[in-house]
């Protein structure tokens, strides 16, 4: 229906972390469950580090989040593209632009924080591990913090798009549950609730997949702008915008009446001004 877009990047991401996922843990059942040296003496669940710092784990481990947070980390560049380019609602102002820019660095971070924590396994490097599990939550939470500040201000000015408003909400949701089990995973684990801990870690996991598939949406409204004439028009000019209303409540030094673009580009002076 819509052909092969930019939503392709996040679905494309979210299915490799669950094939991922399904090939680990599918693996572990099919062998038996073994019980690894890197499990606590009451553990009988593996965590996905445990599978991941096995000889056959490892390779899938790697190669599975390296290609998932490579991609989906596209999409933050795509979309900034773009939002740029008028395929998507344009920014508003610099500020929505930073927003959008500290979401790509953030999502990197986290990414990086991934791509080390699979090569600095559990089991040979568990103090560095740790350290990067943590950076690969935060930085992704943190990413969607910039994002829902960004779609904040973007859904004020352009209220008819109800997509900004949706993706606006399933993305803080993302950041409540998941801030909500990373919490619980640390408690689980320092009250040595091993088993329970492990099954928060693979929820996690999986919610993550939701997060990324809630992109897709992003990219939808690129599908109905190839053609530069249906792109989203140029919004308006925040200083101009501004010294317009400010000249028309002054008036001219003469007294009479004052004309303005009203902050519209010059190929918009026929459009009425929308009161946003």
């Amino acid at each position: 229906m819509f052909g092969l877009s930019y939503w392709f990047l996040p679905l494309f991401a979210g299915c490799v972390w669950l094939g991922t996922l399904l090939a680990m843990l599918g693996r572990w059942v099919a062998i038996g469950s073994p019980h690894y040296s890197t499990f606590n003496d009451t553990q009988h669940i593996a965590y996905i580090s445990d599978i991941g710092a096995t000889s056959w784990g490892k390779p899938l481990f790697i190669a599975g989040s390296a290609v998932c947070v490579v991609v989906f980390d596209l999409a933050f560049v795509a979309e900034r593209w773009l939002r740029h380019k008028g395929r998507l609602t344009q920014n508003y102002n610099n500020t929505e632009k930073i927003l959008s820019i500290c979401a790509t660095i953030a999502a990197i971070v986290g990414a990086l924080g991934l791509i080390f924590l699979t090569i600095f396994d559990t089991k040979r490097y568990p103090h560095v591990h740790d350290a990067m599990l943590i950076v690969f939550i935060a930085g992704y939470i943190v990413s969607a913090i910039f994002i829902c500040a960004e779609y904040q201000r973007l859904g004020i000015h352009y209220r008819d798009q109800r997509i900004l408003a949706a993706s606006f909400w399933i993305k803080l949701a993302f950041i409540f549950i998941e801030v909500a089990l990373a919490i619980a995973f640390g408690v689980l684990g320092y009250q040595d609730h091993y088993n329970r801990a492990a099954v928060i870690e693979w929820t996690i996991s999986l919610i993550y997949i939701f997060y990324i598939w809630s992109f897709i949406i992003d990219f939808l409204p690129a599908t109905r702008t190839r053609h530069v004439n249906d792109r989203f028009p140029a919004p308006l000019r925040k200083q101009d915008d501004e010294m317009g209303m400010t000249t028309q409540a002054q008036g001219n030094m003469m007294g009479g009446p004052v004309y303005s673009n009203g902050g519209h580009y010059p190929d918009e002076q026929g459009v009425p001004s929308r009161n946003f």
